[in-house]
């Protein structure tokens, strides 16, 4: 089975009908059933804190979203611990010259202990480790 990693932008993307990504992050799920998703309890964290103030509709429906994907057996999300926080802070120490978040750094080092080579995403930060991005 075929596994990409699901980056920020694709859960927010799904919850928000007029984001730019939508209608192309539905149909990855709708064509891709074959493929498993992973993510980082760190990247579902992000999702919930980006859309904190957005309004209570889209914190609702941001919340189902994490819940829902929790609970969901064909994704696999990777919990947070001390030592992907640690490695994590690594990456973010060595990588002084890029714009990498914390969270990039957890999820790329997610991809590569993982073997996973793709992304659900537009952030140039992966292509520039060496990841292929789906939605450039």
């Amino acid at each position: 089975m075929n596994r990409v990693f699901a980056d920020t932008l694709f859960w927010g993307a799904l919850i928000y009908p007029r984001d730019q990504y939508h209608a192309r992050s539905a149909e990855f799920g709708k064509s891709h059933r074959d493929t498993r998703l992973v993510t980082t309890e760190e990247v579902l964290a992000e999702l919930l804190d980006g859309l904190a103030s957005r309004g209570t509709v889209l914190r609702r429906l941001a919340t189902q979203t994490v819940e829902a994907t929790l609970e969901d057996t064909a994704v696999v999300v990777h919990r947070q611990s001390h030592e992907s926080f640690l490695a994590g802070l690594e990456l973010y120490r060595h990588r002084a010259d890029k714009g990498y978040s914390l969270v990039d750094c957890v999820s790329m080092n997610t991809m590569r202990r993982e073997r996973i080579a793709e992304v659900l995403t537009n952030d140039r930060h992966f292509t520039q480790e060496g990841f292929r991005i789906l939605l450039p």
